[in-house]
């Protein structure tokens, strides 16, 4: 029962370039339209983000420059591998991403692709570009919390030992 539960809700592929090249600052859940073989690519983990981008076209929301590979076992009605896919989102959410798109700077882009329930979801997140510095910055951040961490650990290490 529970590797069904494991099943059921599993990370497909995420991009972890997205927090490095952009300050993330709305996040949302959206489902796709997919075809079959879609579906089975994806499941077998045979997705690829890094490039992708979602844009609202004509009110409604696509992902753009996903790569779904081709499905192993698919016929003469296999999928592109680059098509757009339809994102599905409520009016509300799209009119608010639209707003937030026409601003100067700002993004949609595609943090991760995972299985909630047995069905394919897609978070995308509204991101603005960062700058070397900003870049560095988080860099510094990061490694001076990990420092800080290590030593904490030390301290604690050498307490017991006593």
């Amino acid at each position: 029962m529970a590797a069904a539960k494991d099943e059921a809700n599993r990370l497909i592929s995420d991009n972890r370039q997205a927090g490095h090249n952009y300050f993330l600052l709305d996040r949302y859940e959206c489902g796709m339209a997919l075809t079959g073989t879609e579906v089975k690519a994806a499941r077998a983990g045979k997705v690829q983000l890094r490039d992708a981008y979602a844009a609202i076209d004509k009110n409604e929301a696509w992902l753009l420059n996903a790569h779904i590979a081709e499905y192993s076992h698919g016929n003469q009605f296999n999928h592109l591998p680059q098509r757009s896919r339809k994102l599905l989102l409520h009016r509300r959410e799209i009119d608010k991403l639209f707003q937030a798109v026409r601003e100067k700077g700002l993004s949609l882009i595609p943090v991760r692709m995972y299985l909630k329930n047995g069905k394919i979801k897609c978070e995308i997140a509204i991101a603005k570009g960062k700058k070397n510095y900003d870049k560095r910055e988080t860099e510094r951040a990061k490694s001076s919390e990990a420092e800080a961490r290590a030593a904490v650990r030390a301290s604690k290490a050498r307490a017991d030992a006593r």
